[in-house]
């Protein structure tokens, strides 16, 4: 599958194996509309969505011992899981990019800050994206039922053509 005429590529990346293999797929398989007088280069935007502190974490101080209010959020605990979150996603960027290295390819990158099935979506739209990239980890169907799957969701809600590279 190889294209001359692809003006954006969103390849979504969240620093698993499955992810960084859909961005090798994307590297090697697709080709960028060329630049030219009239019309800008294609780009290939390396996109990756972090998760809100709350469900990031997955983590709840509890409630402030001795009759404190339980729905205060203790400052100290936010700023070190954002901090913490702000880490890891540097790790997935910084991968991704020594990924991209080693291509002639211009590449942007991009980070936000929700849900990932609902972010990546969004950016893909407003980017007016031409085909989305992405990878997919096999879960069995009890998983699935349970914790939903973010490729099947960009799929049935994006507005371009989703490539799914499959996890082994």
């Amino acid at each position: 599958m190889a294209t001359g005429n692809l003006g954006c590529v969103v390849v979504s990346v969240d620093g698993s194996e499955e992810s960084m293999k859909a961005l090798r797929w994307a590297l090697d398989n697709l080709r960028l509309r060329p630049g030219g007088e009239a019309v800008d280069p294609g780009v290939l935007v390396v996109l990756h969505v972090q998760p809100p502190p709350s469900i990031g974490a997955g983590l709840n101080p509890g409630s402030i011992p001795f009759g404190g209010p339980s729905h205060v959020e203790v400052p100290a605990f936010t700023a070190a899981i954002e901090a913490h979150q702000r880490r890891i996603t540097e790790a997935i960027i910084d991968h991704a990019m020594q990924i991209c290295a080693e291509k002639n390819v211009n590449v942007k990158t991009e980070v936000v800050v929700g849900d990932p099935k609902e972010m990546i979506c969004e950016v893909a739209a407003n980017l007016h994206a031409d085909l989305l990239v992405m990878g997919c980890r096999t879960i069995g169907p009890i998983k699935r039922m349970f914790l939903g799957s973010v490729s099947n969701y960009c799929i049935n809600h994006v507005n371009c053509p989703v490539v799914v590279i499959k996890g082994t």
